[in-house]
């Protein structure tokens, strides 16, 4: 009898375990899905296959929401594409944003906060035209105001990305270079930005995409010797040091400039832009790179 109160007991703590998971969210992935090499996206809807330039990537959390940049006569306008339970809708200007200014780079952390970099001034005495990086937090489902991040400086800051932790990836001209920076998140401040010396170069670096457990990292370079104007290149983290980083090869890289990389929120396909365009492939690609 002990014996089978044990077994019982097991069972209801592994049944109680799995029922408490957090499912992972319901993503409507138009098909059909691209595997070891890319894809257009929603051609039509979010690449408009037009002179238009069409970047970023990013889902709201529910999967429902698709978010993406689109350039509209010298202004970065974020759009935003709705599945309406069988298909894609066509985008329109999210209304999330203030749109008598440039805005783009949007980003969702784990929390379900919004991410995103901004040319519009920090103050009425704003005379510097440079972009900062913002975010919106939700509070009982009504989005607040827009926060301007503590870490920004009097240079551009570019496309963040933010770990499970909190921890915050970005770029910034600060330094008169185009590098790669990151900010510790302590307690909800985040601390003095760092050079990720190990990841940088001469060239322009930008366009973090953080793991979530932050074991690697991709990032935009324009580096010596890669296939094109600038390539995605990835770098493991072992021991805590960042690893030589590596040209993500032809099955991304192209002639012409990639940039913006991101997941959905279940992690299956990496999205990123390329060729005026966002393109996506399966996340397994990363496999190739161990």
């Amino acid at each position: 009898m002990r014996n089978l109160n044990l077994a019982l007991n097991c069972f209801i703590l592994i049944f109680c375990i799995n029922a408490c998971q957090p499912e992972s969210p319901k993503v409507h992935y138009p098909t059909p899905h691209p595997n070891e090499k890319p894809s257009v996206f929603l051609p039509g809807i979010v690449s408009s296959g037009s002179d238009s330039l069409d970047f970023n990537a990013a889902f709201a959390l529910d999967g429902k929401t698709f978010y993406f940049s689109r350039s509209i006569k010298g202004k970065y306008t974020i759009m935003e594409s709705v599945f309406n339970g069988k298909e894609w809708q066509q985008p329109v200007t999210s209304q999330l944003f203030d749109t008598s200014f440039s805005n783009t780079d949007p980003f969702f952390s784990t929390d379900g906060s919004l991410y995103f970099i901004s040319n519009r001034p920090k103050d009425g005495n704003d005379s510097i035209d440079d972009y900062d990086i913002y975010v919106m937090r939700k509070l009982n489902e009504n989005w607040k105001d827009p926060e301007r991040l503590t870490i920004n400086s009097d240079s551009t800051e570019y496309y963040v990305s933010v770990s499970h932790t909190g921890n915050l990836y970005f770029a910034s001209y600060r330094d008169g270079n185009l590098d790669l920076y990151m900010s510790l998140n302590k307690g909800g401040q985040y601390e003095k930005p760092l050079l990720l010396t190990a990841l940088n170069s001469l060239a322009d670096e930008h366009d973090p995409l953080i793991a979530p457990d932050e074991s690697y990292i991709i990032f935009n370079s324009s580096r010596e010797g890669g296939f094109g104007q600038a390539d995605l290149y990835i770098s493991h983290r072992l021991n805590g040091q960042w690893q030589t980083p590596i040209n993500m090869g032809a099955a991304i890289n192209t002639t012409s400039y990639e940039y913006c990389p991101n997941f959905g929120p279940d992690q299956k396909y990496l999205f990123y832009s390329s060729e005026y365009d966002v393109k996506w492939i399966s996340a397994n690609i990363l496999n190739s790179y161990q």
